[in-house]
């Protein structure tokens, strides 16, 4: 891991490190995290982005969609990743309705992201819509990250999580948002279940860096969830997802033998007791 002034403290990564990352040809990397535990062990591990994503409403909190997830919500996970962060960039979505309204309320609830929680920037979903309300965020000195693709905030309108733009029509319309956000000073974009191809053309169309989720190997980036990559959760087995690890089982297990340990009296042992 590179160091600053010959010391021990790692290299920040900057919204202009993965702007610099893309125009030379190194890939990103980005998982989510929503609390400082998780935060530190990846930013540990050398994680260029963490995204303190509003997914924590499934994961964290057992809702079935992103919908419920309030600013205080978002604010609260942000503010323990950002504590248990030294090197890797922090991006905090903002949640359903907190920046759809008026893009006044938007750069508020922006401001609020950044002062509050720390975020070092925020991401927004949508496309053309949404482009003023990214100007004005961008013009007021808060980076954001676009997403395109599926966006799971606008479930209840897709109706379904199948993969997004497979038809001409809306592959050119996403083509063409990507480009009005690139144009409203997007930093970056997020291209969630898209076909492969698609996503090529975007990120060979744009100069800032696209980062995929089940969108294909050609984004200069990709992202996952944690909790997913670490198998922690059984339940979820899309075809972009590889599961790094299967701590789902791993923690069943050590949870059984801490139960047997107990039931049996061998724990606490001689050892593991005050005198």
């Amino acid at each position: 891991m590179s160091t600053e002034s010959g010391n021990d403290r790692p290299e920040k990564v900057t919204t202009q490190t993965v702007v610099e990352m893309k125009r030379n040809g190194k890939k990103i990397s980005m998982l989510t995290a929503y609390d400082y535990t998780m935060a530190g062990i990846i930013d540990g591990a050398g994680v260029d982005v963490i995204l303190v994503g509003d997914s924590a409403s499934n994961v964290m909190a057992g809702y079935d969609t992103t919908v419920p997830m309030t600013i205080e919500h978002m604010i609260y996970h942000t503010s323990c990743v950002v504590r248990g962060v030294d090197r890797a960039l922090v991006i905090a979505d903002l949640p359903f309705m907190s920046y759809q309204v008026t893009a006044k309320e938007a750069l508020i609830n922006a401001g609020r992201m950044m002062k509050e929680a720390g975020a070092h920037a925020v991401k927004l979903e949508g496309g053309k819509p949404i482009a003023a309300t990214v100007k004005r965020i961008v013009e007021a000195g808060i980076p954001v990250m676009g997403h395109l693709g599926l966006t799971p905030q606008s479930i209840y309108k897709f109706g379904t999580y199948k993969v997004r733009a497979k038809e001409d029509e809306e592959a050119e319309q996403l083509l063409k948002d990507a480009k009005v956000l690139e144009k409203a000073g997007v930093f970056s974009i997020v291209l969630e279940k898209i076909p492969a191809p698609l996503a090529k053309k975007v990120t060979e169309s744009v100069s800032v860096p696209t980062i995929g989720i089940g969108a294909g190997p050609h984004c200069d980036g990709q992202v996952l969830v944690l909790h997913d990559m670490l198998g922690l959760n059984k339940d979820f087995s899309p075809r972009f997802l590889r599961r790094y690890a299967d701590l789902h089982e791993s923690m069943t297990k050590a949870v059984q033998h801490y139960i047997q340990d107990v039931k049996s009296g061998d724990f606490p042992n001689e050892n593991e007791q005050y005198k």
